[in-house]
């Protein structure tokens, strides 16, 4: 989630129990608009993970871990 607001631009916007409300709107692309949930727990199951991981818009999984490694 840190990672997602801090390098990713998303806003967290709400929280909705121990989820957070994660949005994303593209600077110049209008049409460009994406809502992620994640909980917020110490650990999160892969599955979890790889719904987080589509859900803002990640192509390829295994990328999208490595970025988050990169930038946590």
């Amino acid at each position: 989630m840190k990672v997602l607001v801090n390098r990713g631009g998303f806003e967290w916007r709400r929280t909705a129990g121990d989820h957070a409300q994660l949005y994303y709107e593209h600077p110049t692309y209008e049409e460009d608009k994406r809502h992620v949930t994640v909980p917020l727990h110490d650990e999160v199951r892969k599955g979890t993970l790889r719904n987080i991981a589509e859900s803002g818009g990640a192509r390829d999984f295994d990328a999208f871990c490595a970025w988050i490694d990169r930038n946590s």
